[in-house]
């Protein structure tokens, strides 16, 4: 398995990370500790989890993605092999955190000493912002409206919060994640002027269907050595081509939990069934062109992948023996010509 820098930390990271985003709701504990043996065992050394996790979120599952994890390493004691990132919950409805989330000092702190609880560790490798705190966008949004500076919190204070962690050992490095080129730009600047933790990575949807990463932020990522772990890069399963026409597997994700709609709209149906057409002319399996054409990117480090299921899993990492061929990459482009972003 091929690794890549994780920002300006020294630390590599492989160019597959175990995505844990379904454990407690749609798999069990065991299924858990399957699928982490067998990443370890491909030489994945990379796993990404959340405080909120599993998702949907709701109070009696929080929490539960990284318990998974916990006694996983209890049981493996492969903690030193690892490289474990999770993060701290941005601003919304969730009384049940810390009496409603912010990234103000208190709770980044707090925040963190329960992620480390959960999962049985002394520290975390990477700790992420999971969204920002002041309006702005991500998830989908589209239209920006200025609504409020900060949301309350300065990046400042978010940051200094991480900096504590850094100094007292329980974090190594810090990331972002759903941010904008101005967010990623203020944090570069916060680090270089007040002597603060600079931001290793950021982790941003990135997709045949969500390629937008491009527009704004994947010069910062080459030019500033931000590394991008790319989520969502088969669009919740979308891209496997198993919700075309209609389609709703009893077992998938967008039927389980209708509130996904991010790539359920017309241009991702009619985007996707191109790219699905253009897998089968060249014999190629759609979920590993896809997460193959991830890995091509140069502003690449790492991409984030999710199963429900063992088959999904062996599948997903195997995709990196693919490698796509000229006509298969210009027929991306031609597609990408016509559907260029329709899930932002």
């Amino acid at each position: 398995m091929k690794k890549n820098p994780l920002g300006r930390t020294g630390l590599d990271v492989t160019e597959i990370c175990l995505g844990t985003m379904t454990w407690g709701e749609q798999n069990s504990e065991a299924q858990a500790h399957e699928q982490m043996d067998y990443a370890v065992a491909q030489g994945i050394n990379f796993f990404d989890a959340a405080e909120m996790y599993p998702v949907p979120p709701k109070p009696e599952t929080q929490g539960r993605t990284e318990q998974y994890i916990g006694s996983w390493l209890r049981k493996t004691g492969k903690r030193q092999e690892l490289i474990l990132a999770t993060k701290v919950t941005g601003p919304g409805l969730f009384p049940y955190l810390r009496g409603g989330t912010r990234l103000d000092r208190e709770s980044v702190i707090r925040a963190c000493e329960d992620n480390l609880r959960r999962l049985g560790t002394d520290y975390i490798d990477l700790y992420q912002i999971h969204w920002p705190q002041r309006p702005t966008n991500y998830f989908g949004k589209l239209g920006y409206e200025q609504r409020g500076e900060d949301g309350g919190v300065p990046l400042e204070e978010t940051l200094e919060a991480l900096g504590e962690l850094v100094r007292q050992g329980k974090v190594r490095h810090a990331g972002i994640s759903n941010e904008t080129p101005w967010g990623l730009s203020e944090y570069l600047r916060l680090s270089r002027e007040k002597g603060l933790p600079r931001v290793a990575s950021i982790q941003n949807p990135y997709s045949l269907l969500n390629r937008s990463f491009e527009v704004g932020l994947a010069e910062f990522a080459m030019r500033e050595d931000v590394s991008l772990l790319a989520y969502s890069p088969l669009a919740f399963g979308v891209l496997s081509g198993k919700y075309l026409h209609g389609a709703r597997p009893a077992d998938g994700r967008i039927t389980l939990f209708s509130r996904f709609t991010r790539y359920t709209n017309e241009q991702v149906e009619l985007a996707t069934r191109e790219y699905v057409a253009l897998a089968g002319r060249h014999g190629l399996d759609p979920a590993q062109m896809a997460l193959a054409y991830v890995r091509t990117r140069p502003f690449m480090t790492s991409t984030i992948i999710g199963a429900t299921t063992m088959e999904q899993l062996r599948s997903n990492i195997a995709s990196v023996e693919l490698k796509l061929g000229k006509d298969v990459m210009r027929g991306i482009e031609e597609i990408h010509a016509r559907f260029t972003i329709p899930a932002p």
